[in-house]
C-alpha cells in the first residue's frame, strides 16, 4: 500500500490518477453526489469519467454491474466502454445512449409482464402522409380559416405549400412534431411555445396540433411508438409501476452522463425517473459546447445544475492540454470577454493565429490550399491537418484546389464506412427514392436499427440487433436532406460520392480532413483552417434570435478549440450562389478575433523602450566579454 495525502492507495488505484493533475484527482476520488464536472475543451473530460467510474469501483464505492453511463452517440457509448474495459473492472458496465437504454427497459418490461416487445416506428413519414391524405400530399394551400375549420369538423388537412418537394414538406411537419416532443409538449402546448421560442416554421403551429392529434391516434390504432415516444414511455413507467421502478433503481444505482450540456428535456426527465430518491450521480460536461438545440437540448440543465439538484457539488477542469495559448486566447475571444475559458496547459507558446480576407471563395480555396502545404513541414503528417466549414457546401471549392495540387484529403473519415457491404446494400434501396419524403422514411429505418445493445453482455446478431454504421448513414441522409431542397435517392447517392467518397490522393489514412464544425466536436488537429467565415454561415442565416446566436458563437469556439498548434481563418469577399456572385459581409465575430491577433502580436513585439534597453545590455556584455577576454590572455600568456 502506498499513502498520499494521508489516504492509503492500492497500486492500481494509484494508476488510476497517474498523470492527472489536481484538478483531475480531485473530480476522479472525490465522494461528493450528486456531482458536475465542468471540463472545458481540451481539459480531459471523458479520461476524468471513465476513471471515477473505475476509481468508483475500485475503492468499493460502486459495483461495475450497477453502473450506468449515459451518453448521446453510439460512437460515444462504445468509446466509453472500451475505456473502460481498458482499465480493468471486474464486469462490463451499462454503458449506451439514452434512446437505446430506454429501448432495452421497455423489452424487459415486455418480457416480464408476457406482452409483445415494443414495435419502433420506422418513419413518422409514412404515418402523417395517411394522417394528411390518401391522395396526393401537397395540394395548394387553402387559406387557414377554412382549412383548421375544415380540421375540428372532421376532416384532415393538406400540407402546405413548400419551397421543396412534397415530401420536404410533410418531413418539415416530422421536424416540428419531435422538436416539441424533446421538449415534453403536449399538442396543446406546442403553439405557446413555438412562439415563444420565435421558432419559424412552414407550418403553421396550429395545423401542426390538429394533425399531431391525428397522428398519436394512428400510432394507437397501429400499436407502434415513435423514437421520443421511448423516452417518455419509459420515464411514464418508472414513474407509475413501482415494481419496474425498484427493479431498474436496484440494477442501476451509479448514473454517470457525458456531455451533459446536450441532454434534452424528455432524457433530463427520464434521468430523474432512475435516479428516484437516489442521488449517486455524475455529469460531466461543458456549456460552452452546447450546440444542439436543435434536438431540444440547453445549456442551463449544465449551468444550473446545483439548482436542479439540491446539495450538489461543482467542479471545474481549468486547465486545457490541447492547445496553445495563442489558440485559447482567439477561442475565448470568439465566447466574449467576460466568459472565463480554461487556461494553457502543457503546450509551449506557438504562433499568432492568422485571420485573411479573400476576393472569392475560388481565391479563397487557392489560397487556403496554398498554406495547407507549406502547413506539412517535415515530420508533420497530412493528417495532423483539417479544414472546418460550417456547411458540407463550402467544402467543394476547397476540395478542388486540394486536387489540383495533388493533396490528400478525406471527408469526415467516411470513406470506409461507405464500403461495407451493409451500407452498399442500404444504398442501392434509396437509389430510385422520388423525393426527401422517401429518403427521411428510409432513413427513419436505418435508425431505428441503430439502436444498440445497452452492455457486452448481450448476445450479437439476433433479429433486431442493430448495425452501428446504418446509424451514420441515416445521420448523413438527415445531412443531406438539410442542404438539397430537391432530394431525391439519386441526388443523395450523389451527394455521397462528391462529398464523402472522393479523397484527393491514394492513401486514405495519410490525408487531409475536411469537416463542418459540427461534426469536428470532440476532435484535434495540429493544424485547423476555418473557412467561410461571412455572415451568413457564421452565424448561420437562419439564427436570428439571441439563444441560436449564441449557440452559433459556441460553435465557432468549438471550431476554433480543435487545433493544437495553428489556427487560420478566412472569408471570402464574394461567393457564387445559383451562378449569381453575391457580396459577402465578414462574420461579425472576425472583429474580436482581429482584436485578439492584435494583442497577441503587441506582446511579441518589443516596445522602442525595451528595443534600446536589450541593445544596450547587448552592447555592455560585448564590451564586458572582450575586456574580460583580454584580460585573461595577458593572464594566460605567460603559462603558454
Amino acid at each position: 500500500m502506498e499513502t498520499h495525502a494521508g489516504v492509503e492507495w492500492t497500486r492500481l488505484e494509484r494508476d488510476l490518477l497517474a498523470g492527472c493533475d489536481p484538478d483531475q484527482v480531485e473530480a476522479i476520488t472525490t465522494v461528493a453526489t450528486p456531482l458536475c464536472v465542468l471540463a472545458g475543451a481540451g481539459s480531459g473530460k471523458t479520461r476524468v469519467l471513465t476513471r471515477r467510474i473505475a476509481w468508483r469501483v475500485m475503492s468499493g464505492s460502486a459495483t461495475s454491474a450497477r453502473v450506468l453511463a449515459l451518453t448521446f452517440t453510439r460512437k460515444a457509448a462504445g468509446e466509453l466502454r472500451t475505456r473502460l474495459g481498458e482499465l480493468g473492472l471486474p464486469e462490463a458496465v451499462t454503458a449506451g445512449t439514452f434512446h437505446g437504454v430506454a429501448l432495452a427497459e421497455l423489452k424487459r418490461l415486455a418480457a416480464e409482464q408476457g406482452r409483445r416487445p415494443p414495435v419502433v416506428l420506422g418513419s413518422k413519414v409514412r404515418i402523417l402522409l395517411d394522417v394528411l391524405d390518401d391522395g396526393p400530399v401537397l395540394a395548394a394551400r387553402r387559406s387557414p380559416g377554412p382549412e383548421l375549420s375544415r380540421t375540428r369538423s372532421g376532416r384532415r388537412p393538406a400540407a402546405p405549400q413548400h419551397s421543396g418537394s412534397p415530401g420536404r414538406a410533410v418531413a418539415d411537419l416530422a421536424s416540428e412534431i419531435e422538436w416539441a416532443k424533446s421538449r415534453c409538449l403536449s399538442p396543446d402546448e406546442m403553439p405557446r411555445a413555438a412562439a415563444f421560442a420565435g421558432r419559424r416554421s412552414s407550418w403553421d403551429p396550429e395545423e401542426v396540433v390538429e394533425i399531431w392529434k391525428h397522428y398519436e391516434i394512428h400510432k394507437r390504432r397501429r400499436g407502434v411508438l415513435d423514437f421520443e415516444d421511448l423516452l417518455a414511455r419509459c420515464t411514464e413507467h418508472l414513474l407509475a409501476d413501482h415494481e419496474f421502478a425498484a427493479s431498474a433503481r436496484w440494477r442501476f444505482r451509479h448514473l454517470f452522463v457525458d456531455e451533459y450540456q446536450d441532454i434534452n428535456e424528455a432524457q433530463q426527465r427520464l434521468l430523474r425517473a432512475w435516479l428516484g430518491t437516489n442521488d449517486d450521480l455524475c455529469v460531466v460536461g461543458d456549456p460552452h459546447q452546447a450546440i444542439y438545440s436543435w434536438n431540444g437540448s440547453n445549456p442551463r440543465a449544465i449551468t444550473e445544475f446545483r439548482e436542479d439538484f439540491d446539495g450538489a457539488t461543482v467542479l471545474r477542469l481549468s486547465t486545457n492540454y490541447r492547445s496553445t495559448p495563442e489558440v485559447l486566447t482567439v477561442a475565448g475571444a470568439v465566447l466574449g470577454e467576460s466568459i472565463p475559458v480554461p487556461v494553457g496547459g502543457a503546450h509551449p507558446e506557438g504562433p499568432v493565429p492568422t485571420i485573411q480576407s479573400y476576393d472569392d471563395e475560388a481565391s479563397e480555396a487557392t489560397g487556403v490550399a496554398e498554406a495547407i502545404r507549406r502547413a506539412r513541414p517535415p515530420g508533420r503528417s497530412w493528417s495532423q491537418i483539417a479544414v472546418l466549414a460550417r456547411t458540407n457546401a463550402q467544402l467543394d471549392r476547397i476540395r478542388e484546389a486540394l486536387v489540383a495540387r495533388n493533396v490528400p484529403f478525406r471527408v469526415a473519415a467516411a470513406s470506409d464506412l461507405l464500403r461495407q457491404p451493409s451500407i452498399q446494400a442500404a444504398l442501392k434501396e434509396v437509389t430510385h427514392a422520388p423525393d426527401a419524403a422517401a429518403i427521411s422514411a428510409w432513413a427513419a429505418d436505418l435508425r431505428v436499427t441503430s439502436l444498440e445493445p445497452v452492455n457486452d453482455a448481450e448476445p450479437d446478431g439476433e433479429p433486431g440487433e442493430p448495425a452501428p454504421e446504418l446509424g451514420e448513414l441515416a445521420r448523413l441522409a438527415g445531412e443531406y436532406l438539410a442542404e438539397d431542397v430537391r432530394a431525391n435517392g439519386t441526388g443523395f447517392k450523389n451527394w455521397l460520392d462528391t462529398t464523402w467518397r472522393r479523397e484527393g490522393g491514394p492513401s486514405r489514412q495519410e490525408a487531409v480532413e475536411l469537416t463542418t464544425f459540427h461534426r469536428a466536436k470532440g476532435l484535434e488537429w495540429a493544424v485547423v483552417f476555418i473557412v467561410g467565415l461571412e455572415d451568413g454561415f457564421v452565424p448561420i442565416a437562419h439564427a436570428r434570435d439571441s439563444d441560436a446566436l449564441a449557440e452559433e458563437r459556441r460553435l465557432l469556439y468549438v471550431a476554433c478549440t480543435r487545433a493544437e498548434e495553428e489556427l487560420h481563418c478566412s472569408w471570402a469577399a464574394e461567393r457564387t450562389f445559383a451562378s449569381r456572385p453575391i457580396p459577402r459581409s465578414p462574420s461579425p465575430w472576425i472583429a474580436a478575433i482581429e482584436a485578439a491577433h492584435r494583442d497577441l502580436e503587441r506582446l511579441r513585439r518589443p516596445s522602442p523602450d525595451a528595443a534600446r534597453d536589450a541593445l544596450a545590455e547587448s552592447r555592455r556584455l560585448l564590451a564586458g566579454g572582450a575586456t574580460e577576454g583580454a584580460a585573461g590572455g595577458a593572464e594566460a600568456g605567460p603559462g603558454t
